[in-house]
């Protein structure tokens, strides 16, 4: 009974050595990585089309990696995915031009994007629509 304690003694001693090697070596494979203190990240390609899952490559020092990314199907071409702005109201429309406009300043520049600090963007003034008239009770006839 002694030999088989001590046998599981021994295999419980060796079975966490093991584990404390594995992980030291886990965190030496991280840290090899964690080097580089300013990674520069490219923009998001999408896989197809011009919108939706794509890859996004990180170069560092001589180190590349490539990350998966998303761009939003609404996104704004002129500005990119990657810049956030905060944009003010629509000014009116100019009748001469048929657009409206408004300014966006920047909010937030993701993966180190290289963002206007501010932008203007404008959009097709919306026709006049006429107002319909109020329905009369339920089926529109009357009793």
């Amino acid at each position: 009974m002694r030999h088989f304690l001590l046998v599981t003694l021994l295999m419980a001693i060796v079975m966490a050595a093991e584990a404390s090697k594995k992980k030291e070596r886990g965190n030496k494979e991280a840290k090899a990585g964690a080097e580089c203190a300013e990674w520069k990240y490219g923009r998001c390609v999408p896989t197809s089309g011009d919108c939706g899952a794509g890859m996004r490559e990180a170069t560092c020092n001589e180190q590349t990696k490539k990350h998966k990314c998303k761009v939003p199907c609404n996104w704004k071409k002129e500005f990119g995915a990657d810049c956030k702005y905060k944009f003010g109201r629509w000014q009116e429309c100019d009748t001469s031009t048929g657009t409206k406009s408004r300014s966006g300043t920047l909010k937030k520049a993701l993966f180190n994007a290289d963002c206007q600090a501010t932008i203007k963007v404008s959009k097709p003034c919306s026709p006049k629509t006429k107002t319909k008239p109020a329905k009369k009770g339920r089926g529109g006839k009357e009793n």
